[in-house]
């Protein structure tokens, strides 16, 4: 009798691999918890009390609304949590599932998987940023690639940029970054005259589907065993 073996989900696959070409220049993994609060979620991150990200068609509140607890729309909570706790300097990425109030199609889903990148130092500028990606794309795609910036906003990050990768002759947009805020810096403590850093984010769900050629993110979460196999 044959038994088939199992396999990994793909994006469990990404995930670890992710993890050796991050470790390969220093950095660390953090995690956190999915269930946050919104000092975490929001008020460390200069998020202002009027964004509408805090509105609930955005956001999953959880009851009772007093306790202000939420289901995490972002994994850059565990980057406050990190630097409340560690001295500079840091290098993490912290990879983890996050939930967003919105209608699900080809290329969004409810609930997803991002990856968000912290590194502080002396003098880190968007030079230090865009060499850590294109490393990471490089040997991620298996392929030379172009990373160009454009100017974005994130409250977050000063200057803020969308980040697009040239993959097979098209830009593609694989996320958000930037040089990290003064504020959230001195919201947790560390003196930005001192020290800069970068933060970026991406969707783990976006990459696994670039590595693999999969055209639909739903067919990650379907629980159809037709495309696990297949990995």
């Amino acid at each position: 009798m044959n038994e088939k073996k199992g396999s990994l989900h793909p994006i469990t696959q990404v995930t670890r691999e992710i993890y050796d070409i991050f470790k390969e220049i220093g950095f660390d993994i953090a995690e956190g918890p999915e269930i946050e609060n919104e000092y975490y979620n929001f008020d460390t991150l200069n998020v202002p009390a009027d964004h509408p990200a805090r509105d609930m068609w955005d956001t999953f509140w959880l009851k009772p609304l007093e306790a202000k607890k939420l289901l995490r729309t972002h994994t850059s909570p565990v980057q406050i949590r990190y630097m409340e706790n560690h001295k500079p300097p840091i290098k993490i990425i912290a990879p983890g599932k996050v939930y967003r109030n919105e209608a699900t199609d080809a290329t969004h889903e409810a609930q997803f998987y991002q990856l968000e990148g912290l590194m502080i130092g002396e003098n880190i500028s968007l030079a230090d940023l865009k060499g850590t990606l294109k490393y990471f794309f490089e040997k991620f795609l298996g392929d030379k690639v172009e990373i160009r910036f454009r100017p974005s906003f994130f409250p977050f990050v000063e200057p803020g940029v969308e980040v697009d990768m040239k993959w097979k002759g098209k830009w593609l947009e694989m996320g958000g970054a930037g040089l990290v805020n003064p504020k959230v810096f001195e919201a947790v403590g560390i003196d930005p005259t001192e020290w800069q850093g970068f933060a970026f984010g991406f969707g783990l769900d976006r990459i696994a589907m670039l590595k693999f050629g999969i055209d639909d993110v739903r067919y990650l979460y379907n629980g159809d065993l037709r495309l696990i196999n297949q990995f």
